[in-house]
């Protein structure tokens, strides 16, 4: 079989509403970064008997995924699409405790399973330069295990 590369920009995002298992995709990302490396801690086991030799066991892994676009918000409403209002929603100032934790989902279009994260959202900062369009972004970080579904 033959090996294909994965385009970035092929990537589907979903956010989960309010109603369990309904999902709503995130509109008009321009990048996309998982960072799979993002909150590991490590215990270091390096002692006398190591023989010069570093030696670590990995505690805690994590991960996050950074989500950026331009701003966009309806013309008559100035809301944004329902994927990114989602995301904003996810995100709300006083959504802390258990309610910070929102569900996301991910993929690319050739997988056949998505992966799942419980995780918490914090929006990046908006606005730009005087010839730039408004700038969207979101921090989306993995609390607990990822799971998975197949695509239906």
């Amino acid at each position: 079989m033959a090996s294909v590369k994965i385009k970035a920009r092929d990537m589907i995002v979903e956010a989960e509403t309010s109603t369990p298992g309904t999902w709503l995709r995130v509109e008009n990302l321009a990048t996309l970064t998982i960072n799979p490396g993002e909150n590991v801690e490590r215990a270091v086991r390096t002692d006398f008997d190591s023989q010069g030799a570093y030696e670590e066991w990995i505690m805690q892994r994590g991960a996050s995924m950074v989500l950026s676009g331009q701003e966009e918000n309806d013309s008559a409403t100035g809301l944004p699409k329902p994927g990114r209002a989602q995301v904003e929603e996810n995100a709300g100032e006083d959504k802390l405790g258990e309610d910070s934790i929102a569900r996301y989902r991910f993929r690319h279009p050739r997988h056949t399973t998505w992966k799942i994260w419980e995780a918490t959202t914090v929006l990046g900062e908006k606005g730009g330069d005087t010839n730039a369009v408004g700038a969207w972004a979101a921090t989306i970080t993995k609390s607990g295990l990822t799971t998975t579904a197949a695509v239906a």
